[in-house]
């Protein structure tokens, strides 16, 4: 803010000096607290008074405040007769550009939240094919946030899907299909539901799952039903193996009672 030659010609008080410069009271307190920046005059009635020169040093103040120097680098250029004030400028450009650079990769960060709690999945539908292989259907992420954008899972999917790259979706799918091959050859070789064999499947999809969102055994067996129920799922399953999605219901409700639950009466939570 710039002073008018009335302004600086006469001793103001620290209101009409806040009030020339367009800061407060309060901080022009401060600055004399801290000796700063101090009133020179004491009229006889005790009040303080700036004047011309105090003035200008506050006016200096505020375009240093303004230009980003704290308080101890805007005393160092005012006291400090050897201080290299072109130096502190470029030093405080500096670290600017830092600040600009970090709010940018922010902004980055945010757009990419954004981006995935809307969309889910951060590929586009030729790099999904690609990703996930000739049969994925890049609609299946669309149809997932219609059925369950509102819930605490999509939100959680979103999270981790934002800060994910396409060679990590590419070993998560990849983890996937080696977890249904194996699946299918354990059906194959007639595993029954309830035995350790039958257990670890159940875990370790349970745990590959989890890299979505985390999947509580009631949840899993939530999901169970719905593999065998959904005609979309039902005929995943049943491509691989013929029955395989009744039998992958069977292992995770086996799994649910050995570690107290009633299948029955599981609800998603």
């Amino acid at each position: 803010m710039h002073m008018t030659d009335r302004d600086i010609t006469e001793r103001v008080t620290v209101g009409a000096a806040a009030e020339l410069l367009g800061v407060t009271v309060r901080t022009l307190h401060h600055w004399d607290e801290i000796g700063l920046a101090s009133p020179s005059v004491r009229t006889g009635a005790g009040y303080r008074h700036y004047t011309d020169a105090d003035l200008e040093r506050l006016h200096r103040i505020v375009a240093y405040r303004e230009a980003g120097l704290g308080l101890d680098a805007v005393r160092e250029v005012l006291d400090d007769t050897t201080a290299a004030i072109g130096a502190t400028l470029r030093e405080q450009r500096s670290q600017l550009a830092e600040r600009i650079h970090d709010l940018q990769r922010l902004d980055e960060r945010l757009e990419r939240m954004t981006r995935a709690h809307e969309v889910g999945i951060l590929l586009d539908e030729d790099e999904q094919i690609e990703t996930f292989g000739p049969d994925w259907d890049p609609a299946h992420t669309r149809h997932a946030r219609t059925m369950w954008g509102g819930s605490v899972q999509w939100a959680q999917f979103a999270e981790r899907s934002a800060s994910r790259t396409r060679e990590q979706w590419r070993s998560l799918s990849d983890s996937m299909a080696r977890f249904q091959s194996d699946l299918g050859d354990a059906f194959g070789a007639g595993v029954v539901p309830g035995s350790a064999e039958a257990n670890e499947l159940v875990e370790r999809h349970r745990q590959t799952f989890s890299h979505f969102f985390p999947l509580t055994r009631e949840m899993q067996v939530c999901l169970g039903r719905m593999f065998q129920s959904d005609p979309g799922f039902a005929a995943h399953y049943d491509g691989i193996r013929a029955g395989l999605a009744a039998w992958f219901r069977r292992i995770i409700d086996e799994s649910a009672r050995a570690h107290g639950i009633d299948p029955d009466a599981a609800i998603w939570r």
